[in-house]
């Protein structure tokens, strides 16, 4: 059995897969990022690799993905985020053309064409109001922590609007809305339809078709993926569970896979 491994190094956290020939998820492990990129890169892949219980040997071909990929010195090669998550995504979902992935310091939309390959693509990395980071600080202001973002939301009543283009302006909003007497749980659903506003803004700029798939942690909460649908008026894949966050060391695992076949390709029409 041919074993691959995919590491996903993010701006907030890193994962690993340990995947098997037949495209099955065997191990996988997460780790807070930090600034230790290789290090941590290891030790996602250790994690991953000890799940599965396999050891480092078995895994034969390693590939990078993530802002942080080139600093993941266990990897064999890199590839953008994009082609990962296209991979990962078309994976789970074959029928995938457009792809919203929302993490914590950035949000990516992308447009696939045939054979899950990027035809057009945008990203809000500038400013934090459009990113996971902006639901973070605002839950951390009010008091919550990020794993509470959930539940908190689901009590809501409704979405107060948060108008605010910029997060320094948004958070005004916020500690105004807090003022007021306003329910925590009623301000994180604005922020959420905030976000979501302007997720949706970046995949009209890809000109995007259906179906759409949804990754990236921010995208674990329930909430936040019903304000998607809704304002996009069709239905959406979301992977289950926490796999949402693994999409693009999946698909980078994949391509690992493809990688060690046509390597045994080029070395079979060489001998021949």
């Amino acid at each position: 059995m041919i074993y691959t491994s995919g590491i996903d190094v993010g701006s907030t956290y890193t994962k690993a897969v340990v995947l098997s020939a037949e495209h099955e998820i065997v191990g996988r492990a997460m780790e807070p990022t930090g600034f230790k990129l290789a290090e941590v890169a290891e030790r996602a892949v250790e994690k991953a690799v000890a799940e599965s219980g396999l050891s480092a040997g078995d895994v034969a071909y390693t590939v990078a993905t993530g802002f942080g990929r080139y600093q993941a010195s266990v990897s064999d090669v890199q590839v953008t985020d994009l082609t990962a998550a296209a991979r990962g995504a078309t994976h789970l979902f074959p029928g995938t053309r457009t792809i919203l992935d929302v993490g914590g310091q950035t949000m990516k939309a992308s447009r696939l064409g045939d054979g899950a390959k990027v035809k057009s693509f945008r990203l809000n990395d500038k400013c934090a109001a459009g990113t996971g980071a902006f639901l973070e600080k605002t839950a951390r202001y009010m008091g919550y922590t990020t794993e509470e973002i959930g539940p908190l939301v689901a009590i809501s009543k409704e979405a107060i609007p948060i108008s605010g283009v910029c997060a320094v302006f948004a958070e005004s909003e916020v500690i105004n809305h807090l003022s007021q007497g306003i329910a925590p749980a009623d301000i994180m659903h604005g922020a959420i339809v905030s976000l979501v506003g302007r997720s949706v803004q970046l995949m009209k700029r890809v000109r995007m078709e259906p179906e759409f798939t949804l990754i990236g942690g921010i995208l674990r909460f329930r909430r936040m993926v019903d304000v998607v649908r809704d304002e996009l008026g069709a239905e959406v894949n979301v992977p289950e569970g926490d796999l949402v966050q693994f999409i693009s060391a999946l698909g980078a695992a994949i391509l690992g896979h493809r990688r060690l076949h046509k390597l045994a390709e080029e070395r079979a029409g060489a001998s021949s």
